[in-house]
């Protein structure tokens, strides 16, 4: 069990199952008269967080705001609860930060590029999935990624969020201090999406290690960034180095993403579509300006991991 999960039984004799609630690891909250969730533009003294998302059971995040307003206007049709053509107001409209959206017991939102981003985002959103009595999350990232010793399109179930030396753990300087964090993510809930993937048959699907780095270019060892001091040979060798240790893609936010889901209680599970490049056989590893390939990936993931999931 990750820590900091808080636990309720329920004492009614037909459940036996156990409600994980939202835990958050601030003492300091508990003073606060209101709390402010400023790049949501949202806050506690000015907003019915219960009444407004008590009954999201789903979180999916990803990078894009179009992506994420994309994503649920998808998973309302798949779920009968919208209609095409529907609008879907973005709920941090106050903001240009992050862009929200809700459909039933789904919440879409966007968290930018990099760990800085999708950690400030984080924070807020845990603490707006605490306010709101939330119970049983699961938050899924689905995105983009680099692919490595894989075919461009395929899909990759992160195992573990490893760093740039290949350890399972997420490093941060707090107060002068570093502290490690685990990036362990949820093993049942992998094969649970990897089981919709055989069904499908219609993606390529592997379960794997993803490597978070800090940039986009030299920390992914590409060669046409404003500055490369490596070459091709030593790019080569760091890929297949990663590769043998278990990873499959790289991107830029898994390893916060699984430490702070860990510390809330949450389950958490990356979800990206390798079809950027396969790092292996692209020797310029260069990113093609449209990939397109963001909707297989969120109607892989909408219709049969939340379609089955949420209507049952």
């Amino acid at each position: 069990m990750a820590p900091g999960v808080s636990n309720e039984k329920n004492t009614d004799d037909q459940q036996s199952s156990k409600e994980n609630f939202i835990h958050l690891c601030n003492p300091h909250l508990e003073k606060m008269k209101e709390d402010i969730l400023y790049h949501f533009a949202l806050g506690t003294g000015t907003h019915d967080f219960p009444a407004l998302f008590g009954d999201v059971k789903f979180v999916c995040v990803g990078g894009s705001p179009s992506r994420m307003r994309a994503f649920i206007a998808y998973i309302a049709e798949e779920l009968g609860l919208g209609s095409p053509g529907c609008d879907y107001p973005n709920i941090c409209a106050g903001t240009d930060r992050y862009a929200m959206y809700k459909v039933g017991p789904v919440l879409s939102v966007s968290h930018g590029m990099g760990i800085p981003s999708i950690s400030i985002m984080l924070h807020e959103l845990i603490k707006l999935l605490y306010h709101a009595k939330c119970s049983n999350i699961t938050i899924v990232r689905i995105g983009t990624s680099g692919g490595i010793g894989l075919e461009p399109g395929s899909v990759v179930i992160t195992r573990q969020s490893v760093d740039a030396t290949f350890k399972p753990q997420f490093e941060q300087v707090i107060l002068g201090k570093t502290v490690i964090r685990s990036t362990n993510l949820d093993e049942q809930l992998a094969k649970e999406l990897m089981q919709c993937s055989k069904e499908i048959g219609q993606f390529n699907t592997v379960i794997g290690n993803t490597m978070c780095t800090l940039d986009f270019y030299e920390g992914q060892g590409r060669l046409d960034g404003a500055i490369c001091l490596y070459n091709e040979e030593e790019k080569l060798q760091y890929l297949k180095e990663a590769y043998d240790s278990g990873v499959r893609n790289i991107e830029m936010e898994s390893s916060v993403f699984a430490a702070m889901c860990n510390l809330s209680g949450v389950k958490v599970e990356d979800l990206v579509l390798a079809g950027v490049c396969s790092g292996l056989t692209l020797a310029g590893h260069q990113v093609p300006t449209k990939a397109g390939l963001s909707l297989p990936l969120l109607s892989w993931a909408g219709e049969r991991k939340y379609n089955k999931r949420l209507a049952g």
